[in-house]
């Protein structure tokens, strides 16, 4: 019986040493980034990013949690107007800041995560005239510590975190091209 649990007991730590040995492959940070040409101006979708209130029509994180708690503070848009959720499972826990505001050029939000996993992130959205339409970019990136080095080893971020930026562009292209 010794010998046995001594066996799974050597297996489970050559496995959790292969798992570090491969989270420590990963890079020391991450970016994920999805674009999309919507047939307005920037001027027209710029107000729908800059304003934490009208996210609720757009962004698909606001859906997954009918009960969520939101507190907006700061600015009322733009450079110094925050947001703060707490919900459920599926979305957490966090706050945003809105750091830099070029108005129909860019915005860089300061995006803290609290729960289920800590994370402190910049998110990103860039408006490229493109002659009629406008090149949306989401973009989100920061530090990779080593927890989520692990996560990486069983999930792809790119693609987790890509599909919810792709839902979110084309609900932003409808509302703005209305």
């Amino acid at each position: 019986m010794l010998k046995a649990i001594a066996i799974v007991a050597a297996v489970l730590a050559i496995g959790i040493a292969g798992i570090l040995v491969l989270a420590l492959t990963k890079p020391d940070t991450f970016r994920v980034e999805r674009s999309l040409a919507m047939k307005v101006p920037a001027e027209a979708i710029y107000p729908l990013v800059s304003d934490f209130h009208f996210w609720t029509g757009w962004s698909p994180y606001e859906n997954r949690d009918p009960a969520m708690k939101r507190t907006y503070g700061g600015a009322m848009a733009g450079k110094g107007a925050t947001y703060a959720w707490d919900g459920n499972s599926n979305v957490g826990a966090g706050h945003m800041e809105i750091l830099e505001a070029n108005a129909s050029s860019k915005l860089r939000i300061k995006l803290d995560f609290e729960r289920p996993f800590e994370g402190h992130n910049t998110a990103e959205f860039t408006f490229v005239p493109q002659g009629d339409a406008t090149l949306v970019t989401w973009a989100m990136y920061g530090p990779a510590p080593l927890m989520s080095k692990v996560m990486q080893v069983f999930i792809n971020m790119d693609t987790m975190i890509g599909k919810d930026f792709e839902a979110g562009l084309v609900s932003l292209k409808k509302l703005s091209e209305k």
